[in-house]
């Protein structure tokens, strides 16, 4: 039951219902399910890192963009001063 949610977790990249699976990781007794976990339990490490790399990526593309569109903008300070 818990190998079938944590491949179920992998496959939709649920984040969420991976660490609640990770918080209660069952007692395994069977060499076989004891094997599947320890790949399945790699292959979530690999998603994690993957997410986090994405993320990462995707915030420092957000901040060229906020930088282009910043140094885009006309100066605020260089305004034609009628006054003087």
């Amino acid at each position: 039951m818990w190998l079938n949610q944590l491949k179920i977790a992998i496959v939709q990249k649920d984040v969420k219902h991976l660490e609640s699976l990770l918080n209660d990781i069952p007692q395994l007794e069977d060499l076989k399910e004891i094997e599947n976990a320890l790949y399945l339990l790699q292959e979530a490490s690999n998603l994690i890192q993957s997410l986090k790399d994405e993320t990462a990526s995707s915030m420092k593309q957000i901040k060229k963009n906020i930088d282009f569109l910043n140094s885009a903008q006309a100066d605020r300070s260089a305004k034609f001063d009628i006054i003087s």
